[in-house]
């Protein structure tokens, strides 16, 4: 075996001076990495004439605070106790789908659906569709959007002897607006408790 002309260097036997030495290196990099920030990004400038459509703002959906519910409450509020947003009539603008009810201070009140828009103006509120009228006498559950159409479950009465403690009745329903107005279904198999 021949002998290497080079002598023997310090540095190629790792030492435990060696890992702290990188160790020490590497958290100091860490460390000025989080003060170093990158500057601003810049964007080309399109050609001269070139028209630029700037993305759509988000449209804040509208907000229940201080609607006035077309409900009957006497001395007591109306309280919003369920609510979703999106798009229903494919305008690029949310709406606001509500279940709101009196809020009694015993016994199960009955509730309504509302639908909410706003403006265009980014006004105030306001109910454009009645979907459960509280003189139906229904509470609403298993309420949810999806595909730009409303559902629920409506618990009822077959009659007006029915006690409102225990509805008798169990719908599924379903609307979805057909360019003018929500049309309710009923979905296939549907039936009564």
């Amino acid at each position: 075996m021949q002998q290497s002309a080079v002598p023997e260097l310090a540095h190629t036997h790792t030492r435990p001076i060696h890992w702290v030495a990188t160790a020490t290196a590497v958290s100091a990099v860490v460390a000025l990495s989080s003060l170093v920030q990158p500057g601003s990004a810049t964007a080309a400038q399109p050609a001269p004439g070139t028209q630029v459509r700037s993305a759509p703002a988000a449209v804040a959906p509208p907000s229940t605070t201080g609607v006035a519910f077309p409900l009957q409450c006497g001395p007591v509020k109306a309280v919003v106790v369920k609510k979703t947003t999106g798009d229903l009539d494919g305008d690029g603008r949310p709406e606001t789908v509500a279940v709101v009810h009196c809020n009694a201070p015993m016994g199960t009140p009955p509730d309504g659906v509302y639908v909410l828009t706003q403006g265009t103006d980014g006004g105030k509120a306001r109910v454009v569709a009645t979907l459960v009228d509280p003189k139906d006498r229904i509470t609403v559950t298993d309420f949810a959007l999806h595909a730009r159409a409303v559902s629920a479950t409506l618990l009822g009465y077959s009659s007006a002897d029915v006690p409102s403690c225990c509805p008798d009745v169990k719908t599924p329903a379903k609307w979805q607006w057909n360019g003018s107005a929500f049309l309710r279904s009923t979905p296939a198999g549907a039936h009564s408790i």
